[in-house]
């Protein structure tokens, strides 16, 4: 097998380790991308390939977190990760794990930790790499790998979501909410929300802000049916699709460009968060990107006759 087949056969893992590790696909595909190019000017051919290009796009995505931090820091706005609509890499021995930590509310959690501990427990936890693996990978001794991933699973475990686990029932609420939105049924979204569910957005300053921060059933329902029913009217469009592994859906402006994405957290047959991220350099991935400013004039317009 040529080193091209070798990387190609391993580009779903690297891309999968990489997106945990940055929650963004355009700076994981870049990282999967560095990767090539060191694994291709390698003068030697690794004893395994797995675990050396695993430790390469490990490496890179803990310097990218390093050199990014600040930029986050000054980011306008609530920070989401990219929506991801397909995770490539399949493994069924440890499919729980791969779902659960793909998710939104898991990737802010990991957002939390310092970039060491993000590599660790991803790796360990997600990945099953063993502590003998990862050591070199991030240039520590296996002790201190393990009061890593201590410290890591800790912080983790405190916040870590549990998710409907039954993926129809997901779907069905999900069907009902989406119906309940279109229609501005107050009372409809009301009764699938969670008492303190959270509704927020991810704009980045670049896109209108959907929502900051909004917790409860009755103020998040009477903000999302003020508004979506006016976007529907002016001809955008609602794509359920899975996101991040969660029920959410893609809306699209009448010229089929993306214009948001929006990810629910579903347990207990209530719909727990709701987040948006309409920030436009998060969505080129998904397809040509509309103008969110222009589809706020718009729905503003149509909606002054009525006031």
């Amino acid at each position: 097998m040529s080193r091209s087949e070798e990387f190609e056969e391993l580009r779903p893992l690297l891309f999968s380790i990489a997106y945990r590790l940055l929650g963004s696909v355009s700076e994981a595909e870049d990282a999967v991308q560095e990767s090539w190019l060191r694994y291709q000017a390698s003068a030697t051919q690794p004893v395994s390939t797995k675990a050396f290009l695993s430790a390469t796009v490990t490496r890179i995505s803990i310097d990218v977190l390093r050199s990014s931090r600040r930029r986050r820091e000054e980011y306008v706005g609530e920070w989401f990760p990219e929506p991801l609509v397909t995770d490539p890499y399949e493994d069924p021995e440890r499919s729980a794990e791969l779902a659960d930590s793909v998710s939104m509310a898991a990737l802010l959690l990991l957002e939390r930790l310092s970039p060491l501990e993000r590599a660790v427990f991803v790796l360990r936890e997600v990945f099953g790499f063993s502590f003998s693996e990862i050591a070199p990978t991030v240039e520590r001794s296996e002790a201190a790998c393990r009061q890593l991933a201590v410290r890591a699973r800790r912080h983790m475990d405190t916040g870590r979501p549990r998710f409907e686990a039954d993926r129809k029932e997901r779907e069905r609420i999900a069907a009902q909410f989406f119906e309940a939105l279109t229609e501005g049924d107050v009372d409809g979204l009301q009764d699938l929300l969670a008492a303190d569910v959270q509704l927020a957005g991810d704009a980045g300053g670049k896109a209108p802000q959907l929502a900051r921060s909004i917790i409860g059933a009755e103020k998040v329902a009477r903000v999302l049916a003020a508004i979506f029913p006016w976007l529907i009217r002016i001809e955008v469009t609602l794509e359920p699709r899975q996101l991040n592994g969660q029920p959410g859906a893609i809306f699209r402006d009448r010229d089929a460009r993306v214009i948001y994405a929006l990810t629910l957290d579903v347990l207990d047959g209530r719909i727990q968060a709701i987040r948006s991220v309409s920030n436009p350099d998060k969505l080129r991935h998904l397809g040509a990107v509309g103008d969110a400013w222009a589809i706020a004039r718009e729905v503003n317009q149509v909606r002054r006759p009525a006031d």
